[in-house]
């Protein structure tokens, strides 16, 4: 919850969908736009899902809370929802059962690592062989330091760094900043900085909570390329990660990059569920384009 009220704090305006029932209760954390009901998310957060403290009545809270939303639009989008904990699957039969026209797709990837009690060095031995050939060969090119703690200094080589990556620009980076503050106070911050010569050539922003590394932001300046510097301090964050925070998954969040595989080993999808109130006008258009996009697509297969 304190990610969400980090959200509605930065500028969206939440819509707090909650059932309750006989103790039980959860909550769809929404906001409200042109194109009716979504998440309230922004391009920082890895999923979407309701907060729930329900164990056999989820199932029909999840329908009373679908059945509710009818009243509040002609459209509710989904995005992006996991499926390896049943989430999508369970919200797809909560709003199917409501009376929602539901169009259910993959919208994007999620890589991760399960560690299974293994240690750095037994990662690292399973690594691609021109991974770590260029580490052995150019991890003495740059220095790292592991931050657990938020320091303005450091927080600031890695907004340089960022800033002159090839990343595109940060979409809120004072919301980040405040995101990392708060990490850093409960102890959950892992900020690597690689330096050369003094200069910091790389950065990348972790956090580590329940025994997961979660990997948010990493970048290194394209004028230092060749020092591989982004190897060397992901090297050097998965071994803190995992030898020293004990972590028995790393993820690595939205995207599907290439260089991902590299380093994870899984990639679990991430789904978009798009519901319709047929039963109101608004939701008309929306339809026909997306019956015109399957005959479309129909067509191209044939």
């Amino acid at each position: 919850m304190e990610w969400f009220q980090l959200l509605a704090a930065g500028g969206i305006s939440p819509l707090l969908v909650e059932a309750r029932q006989k103790g039980e209760s959860l909550a769809l954390p929404l906001t409200r736009t042109d194109s009716g009901l979504e998440p309230l998310i922004n391009w920082y957060s890895f999923i979407w899902r309701p907060v729930m403290r329900c164990d056999d009545l989820c199932a029909p809270l999840l329908l009373a809370a679908a059945k509710d939303l009818r009243r509040q639009s002609h459209r509710v989008t989904l995005w992006p929802l996991p499926d390896e904990d049943g989430t999508a699957s369970r919200l797809e039969h909560a709003f199917r059962d409501a009376g929602w026209r539901v169009d259910r797709s993959q919208c994007d990837h999620n890589h991760i690592l399960k560690v299974g009690g293994r240690s750095f060095a037994d990662y690292w031995a399973a690594r691609p062989g021109q991974m770590r050939t260029t580490l052995k060969r150019k991890a003495k090119k740059v220095e790292v330091e592991i931050l657990e703690r938020f320091e303005p200094a450091a927080w600031a080589a890695y907004e340089q760094v960022y800033a002159n990556s090839w990343k595109p620009e940060e979409g809120n980076p004072a919301l980040l900043r405040q995101f990392a503050q708060a990490e850093g106070a409960a102890g959950r911050l892992r900020l690597g900085i690689a330096r050369h010569e003094g200069i910091s050539v790389a950065a990348q922003f972790w956090t580590v909570e329940n025994s997961a590394a979660y990997i948010h932001k990493l970048a290194h300046l394209k004028d230092y390329k060749a020092l591989s510097a982004g190897t060397t301090l992901s090297a050097a964050m998965f071994e803190h990660a995992i030898d020293r925070d004990r972590v028995t998954l790393v993820d690595f969040g939205t995207g599907n990059d290439p260089y991902k595989a590299d380093w994870m080993e899984e990639d679990r999808p991430r789904f978009r569920l798009d519901c319709l109130d047929t039963r109101q006008i608004r939701a008309w258009p929306v339809l026909a384009r997306r019956m015109a996009g399957r005959v479309a697509r129909a067509l191209q297969q044939s």
